[in-house]
Parts: structure tokens; C-alpha cells; sequence
């Protein structure tokens, strides 16, 4: 009989929400490594299946008996474990009884020259079957799940309630206790097709008894199957499905045999905008849209069904009924929002409250018309951009009380464009209206006009510095507003071009709260919004790969603008690339001078104390600012390193030639000033210290 075993572990379970299973899955890669490890039980690889009943385990060649194990710990010194007579201390003592030996049992040993105690432990192999129960009853509980559920009189907590439990070492069963379940080797297949119960021979038997019982047991693989069943479909129609990632992952995790269907829809319905039919398909329904070769939404969908294929035309005609009753609501809903136009739904923002302490929806849309003017003046639009602008904030929020959004809440935006073409507005309000929410997220594309990016912008900075006034900022992890996906969004836009100034939109939008009546300290509510902006910005440039001490430099200068904040970085990470030995040379200069400097001293030298070396330095270091602050007025951040670089040479001969701490006090002075006023042309541009220090 071989010394390794297969072990096989099974968790049956009512159906588990999709994503909650997909994240057990992850959890159980690393959990049953670590806690077989925890216990010192080889073992190889393990792998983890799961479907929407059950979580299983294999882990190949386990072990009979756990390694013994003899451990060995230096203590205190043999002069602190003992006293001048040679008895045990009470340091002697906690080191003992610390390690679970008697004190008596210590030893004195010598090493490096110093005499120490040591304790030596021993710990026997232990059998591996006689442990499993405890460590696999620990993995079910160490599962951490976004919600449980108690079920009957049972007072243990799982995502959903377990009924069945199957373990075992080869053939032998190993008797996992868990809510009045005792493990044993029968397992459940699917529900609908091959219920069970089925007996598992022996541990390598459980997979393939399982998928005999038509389960397919990964993720992979049910995906496979999916995507194979949607390739049939667009074969066989010429047309194109949808899958998006989020959606996919879902449907996977629904279904134990996955089953491709195709239904069908009154074509009437694609009357009624693209993204209500598909809200109503893929977010309500979890089905796939068909498009045609034009990419034109047509009246075919896919469904996946954990059902009987057998069954097929029934199953598909219930989902026709759902999609007909769902789309039969859209279309209602919609000629019945039209029979008003878009502006009449503005007084009625008053009945929805955006928060507390912040008012309703009306208040906050009366914010975001005050900040689109600020923003759109700041820009510089022209009047009829400007005039959009206002627009488009005005009624960016009025479809939120249509019987659309209303039911189908994921189009917000997009129905208020279609509402406001319906009513006569100009088609760059209509779409600034639709954009105002984007970018959604990391990586989203921006609005495509100035006038789109001034009311998504204006949107999301009254959020976040309403809610930071307050007190509702994000702490720690907890960011139950996205405050920081909007500041990712603002910054986006920026970067894109959305020529602003961030922090003055900050003041006008405190403003706004100030003048509401709404009582907070605005000094400090706008340096909290500054750092969080500030964080959001390091965050996305390192994300991007940008070096910390380029951020570092960059910051110390004092900057906030997100925009100024990436453009500087950015050509200070250029200039090093492009430039290395002169940036190494300049990066070295900088740190020597800032090292040497006194500020307290001032920069204000007096000429006639100088030499030629110092005068060189002087005119070189008047010269250099003066580019120096042409190139940041033009916000010319590459120009303004190349302007930096000039000084090399001349502070290269200036420590060359000059011996900065003489012994004439004057002299020492004066020359300290000069190295004030050579680090005084870099400090609006960046911290070269910092970048040397991080070479």
C-alpha cells in the first residue's frame, strides 16, 4: 500500500451567490495549503472546484504521519538565566515554561563567545487521518463570506445552508463534523438531471463521479462550454452576441451544465432605446444580446439554462415571456416620459434626496449649474459652449425621476439624452448628458467634449467635497460613496485636457455649501480635499508605473494641480531616460548644495565677496530662473528640466574652485547664500534630493 493518498473533500450546498463563489474559490487556494502546512502534513498539489452547490478539494500525495519535529530556541544568556549560585532565575524560568519544557531541562551552550540557555522540544509525528477532521472543519469556517445565513436550529454560519459533506483519504472516509453533518463518500449531482445521492469509491473517484452526474466542475470549463454554445449561435444566425467579463463570470457561476439557447422578441420593442432592452436582458435577466453585422441590436438574445436540454423549447419559451413582459414595461414607461418634456422633470428632483445633511437632488443640481459656470468660465469656452454647459447641468439630473430610470436604474444619463433630443435640446447638451457620468471607472473613456468633462466634473467634485465637508470622506477601505472613483475621474479628465484649475474649483464648489448655510471649517475641509486629490494622483501615477521618488520630487515642491502634478512627473522621468548622466550629474549637484545650504541665512549676496567661480554661478543660477519661471508659465515642464541642466557646469567649477566653508565668516556666509539661491531655482519645479537619495 503506497505511503501517499489522495484526499478528497467535498461541500455541498444550497445554490451560493456567483461572486461570493468565485471568491471562495480564490480563498481556497491559499486556506488549505495554509492550514495543512499549519499542522505540518505533507502533501502536493492541491486544486480547487467549485460550481453553484458545492466547493470541492483534491489534494494529491498526502502523507500517513505529519514529519516529527525537534526545535530548538536560544534563551537569555547563561548570566541572566542563572544567579551566582548557579539556581535558575526567573527569566530561566518564563523562557521554560514559554517553550512547554521543564526548567530543568535547559541547556547551556556556548556561541559567538557568550553562553546561552537553550530549550529543545520534540514533537512526534502525529497520523494524518486522525487530524483531517479538525483541519477540515476549520477550512468550512475560516471561509469568509461578504453575507451568511444560519438555517433550521443550527446556530453555524455559511454563505448558504450545507447538505452534504463528503472526505476522504483514498477509500477511507474521514468523519468531518460540520451542522449536524458528518462527512461520508456520497455525493449529489446535478439537480434536474442526475440528483442522487452517488456513491464516491475511493478519493481520485470523486471528480469523475460528480461530472458523470452531468456537473461540469470548474469554471473554465463551464465557461468553455458557454462560449462554444455562442459560437454555434453566431454561426448559425450570422450574428454577433455581447459578453461582458462581469456578466460572463455570473452566468458561469449559475449553472452546473451550462445549455446555449436562442429566443426571441417582438420586434416593435426595438423601438424603445438600445440600452433599456439590453439593461433589461443582460443586467435583469443575465442574457446576451445578438447584434447584426452593422452592429445594430436585433430581436434575438441568448440564454444560458442550467436546465434539461431536453426541455429546451419550454425553457426558452418561459425566458421569451420574461423578456416580452420586461420590454412591454420599457416601452410603456418610455412613450409615457415623452409626453413631457425633459425640463418639466427638473422641480421634481426635489422629492429624491442626494443627502441629509446636503439636500435633495435639486439642491445638488442647483451646486453643479453654479460650478459648470466657474468651470466653464475658468476654461475659457466660448458663450455658446458655456450656455451648453449650464444646460446640460441643469438637466443632467432630471431623468432620475422618469419612470425609466426608475425601473431600469442603470441608464441613468443615457435616457436623459434621449429625453432631452425628444425635447428639442442641441445634440452637444444631450450628449454632455449622457457623459456626465463617465468616466465610470479606472480606465473608462472621458466625455468627449470640453462641455461633457465641465458637467461630469462639476458633478463629481460637489459630491466629494459635499460629503467631505460633512465628514463623510473616505476612511481606511470604506468608501461607501466611490468619493475615490470620482476623484479618478476628475483627474482623468484633467490629464485629458480639461484646462482648469482643480483647487479653484474646489474653492467655488465649498463655496456653494458656504453659501447654502451649511456650517463647516472650509480651510480644513479644502486641505483635505487637496490631499485626497494629491493621494489619488501618487496612487494613479504609480499604477501607471511612474517612479516614487519622481513623485516624491515633484510634491515636495509644493504642487496640488492633479494635471501639473503627472505633467511634471512625467518629463522628470523623461529627462532621466532621455538624459541620464547629465540628470545623474544634476540630481548629485542639487543634493551637494542642499546638503551645504543654510536657509536660515537667506539668498541675498553680496558681489564684491566673490570670485570668478561664484560670479559664474550667480549670473548662471538669474539666468536659469528666469527660463525657469517662463517654462512653468507655460506650463513647459520639459523645458524648465533643460533650463535646470544648464547649471551643471557651473556648479560643477563653482565646488571645483571654491572652498565653501572658509574660514573668513563673511566669505562662508556669502558663499552659503549663493548655494541658497542655486537651490531656490529648482524648488518650484522639483526636489532633486529626493531623487538622489533614491538612485
Amino acid at each position: 500500500m503506497s505511503s501517499l493518498h489522495t484526499l478528497a473533500f467535498e461541500i455541498g450546498t444550497e445554490e451560493i451567490p456567483a461572486f461570493d463563489l468565485h471568491k471562495a474559490m480564490l480563498q481556497l487556494e491559499k486556506l488549505v495549503p495554509a492550514s495543512l502546512d499549519a499542522v505540518r502534513i505533507p502533501h502536493g498539489a492541491v486544486s480547487i472546484h467549485t460550481t453553484p452547490r458545492r466547493l470541492i478539494v483534491l489534494v494529491e500525495d498526502v502523507a500517513e504521519t505529519t514529519e516529527a519535529l525537534e526545535e530548538v530556541f536560544r534563551g537569555p544568556s547563561a548570566k541572566i538565566a542563572f544567579d551566582a549560585d548557579g539556581n535558575p532565575t526567573k527569566a530561566a524560568a518564563g523562557f521554560a515554561r514559554g517553550k512547554g519544557v521543564d526548567v530543568d531541562a535547559l541547556e547551556r551552550r556556548e556561541e559567538n563567545g557568550t553562553e546561552y540557555v537553550f530549550a529543545t522540544r520534540s514533537v512526534p509525528a502525529q497520523n494524518v487521518a486522525e487530524l483531517l477532521p479538525g483541519v477540515l472543519k476549520g477550512v468550512i469556517e475560516d471561509i469568509s463570506w461578504p453575507k451568511s445565513c444560519r438555517w433550521g436550529t443550527r446556530r453555524e454560519y455559511f454563505s448558504r445552508p450545507v447538505r452534504w459533506l463528503v472526505a476522504l483519504l483514498d477509500e477511507r472516509v474521514i468523519p468531518v463534523e460540520f451542522a449536524g453533518l458528518t462527512a461520508g463518500n456520497t455525493t449529489r449531482g446535478h439537480r434536474f438531471l442526475a440528483p442522487g445521492p452517488h456513491t464516491v469509491p475511493t478519493a481520485s473517484d470523486l471528480l469523475s463521479v460528480v461530472e458523470a452526474a452531468h456537473v461540469v466542475t470548474s469554471e473554465q470549463g463551464r465557461e468553455e462550454a458557454i462560449r462554444a454554445g455562442v459560437a454555434r449561435v453566431e454561426a448559425e444566425t450570422g450574428f454577433t452576441a455581447e459578453l461582458p467579463e462581469k456578466t460572463l463570470l455570473e452566468v458561469v457561476n449559475l449553472s452546473e451544465q451550462p445549455t446555449v439557447l436562442v429566443g426571441t422578441f417582438e420586434e416593435e420593442f426595438l423601438r424603445v432605446p438600445e440600452e433599456i432592452i439590453v439593461d433589461a436582458m443582460l443586467m435583469h435577466q443575465r442574457y446576451f444580446p445578438l447584434y447584426d453585422a452593422e452592429g445594430a441590436l436585433t430581436n434575438r438574445f441568448i440564454v444560458v439554462t442550467n436546465g434539461d436540454p431536453a426541455c429546451a423549447d419550454i425553457i426558452t419559451g418561459g425566458n421569451e415571456r420574461v423578456v416580452r413582459a420586461r420590454l412591454a414595461d420599457a416601452k410603456f414607461f418610455y412613450e409615457e416620459d415623452l409626453k413631457r418634456p425633459l425640463e418639466a422633470y427638473v422641480e421634481r428632483l426635489d422629492e429624491v434626496v442626494f443627502q441629509e445633511t446636503l439636500g435633495t437632488m435639486k439642491d445638488k443640481t442647483d451646486r453643479i449649474v453654479a460650478l459648470a459656470e466657474h468651470l466653464a468660465a475658468d476654461a475659457q469656452l466660448g458663450q455658446a459652449d458655456a450656455a451648453d454647459a449650464v444646460r446640460a447641468a441643469q438637466l443632467a439630473k432630471t431623468d432620475l425621476v422618469t419612470n425609466a430610470v426608475v425601473e431600469f436604474t442603470s441608464v441613468q444619463g443615457v435616457m436623459g439624452s434621449y429625453y432631452a433630443e425628444a425635447s428639442g435640446e442641441n445634440a452637444q447638451v444631450a450628449q454632455a448628458i449622457a457623459d456626465h457620468y463617465r468616466p465610470r471607472f479606472s480606465g473608462d473613456e472621458p466625455p468627449a467634449s470640453d462641455v461633457g468633462k465641465i458637467v461630469a466634473a462639476a458633478d463629481k467634485l460637489d459630491t466629494i467635497c459635499g460629503l467631505f465637508a460633512v465628514g463623510q470622506g473616505p476612511t481606511g477601505s470604506s468608501d461607501p460613496f466611490a468619493l475615490r472613483r470620482s476623484a479618478i475621474g476628475i483627474i482623468a479628465m484633467l490629464e485629458a485636457g480639461l484646462p482648469v484649475s482643480l483647487m479653484k474649483a474646489v474653492d467655488a464648489s465649498l463655496a456653494t455649501y458656504a453659501n447654502a448655510g451649511i456650517a463647516f471649517d472650509r480651510e480644513a475641509v479644502r486641505a483635505e480635499v487637496a490631499d485626497f486629490f494629491v493621494t489619488r494622483t501618487k496612487v494613479m501615477l504609480r499604477d501607471s508605473g511612474a517612479s516614487p521618488d519622481a513623485i516624491d520630487a515633484v510634491l515636495a515642491a509644493g504642487v496640488e494641480e492633479p494635471a501639473e502634478i503627472i505633467a511634471r512627473v512625467r518629463a522628470l522621468e523623461a529627462a532621466r531616460v532621455n538624459e541620464p548622466e547629465t540628470f545623474d550629474d544634476l540630481a548629485t549637484a542639487y543634493a551637494r548644495a542642499n546638503n551645504l545650504r543654510d536657509a536660515a541665512l537667506g539668498a541675498e549676496v553680496n558681489e564684491v565677496l566673490m570670485g570668478p567661480a561664484e560670479t559664474a554661478l550667480a549670473t548662471a543660477a538669474k539666468e536659469v530662473n528666469a527660463r525657469v519661471e517662463e517654462a512653468l508659465a507655460a506650463d513647459d515642464y520639459a523645458a524648465a528640466l533643460a533650463a535646470l541642466a544648464a547649471l551643471r557646469a557651473p556648479i560643477d567649477t563653482f565646488f571645483a574652485d571654491v572652498l565653501i566653508m572658509d574660514e573668513d565668516t563673511a566669505v562662508r556666509e556669502n558663499r552659503l547664500r549663493l548655494l541658497n539661491r542655486f537651490v531656490g531655482v529648482f524648488a518650484h519645479v522639483a526636489d532633486f534630493g529626493k531623487m538622489a537619495k533614491g538612485k
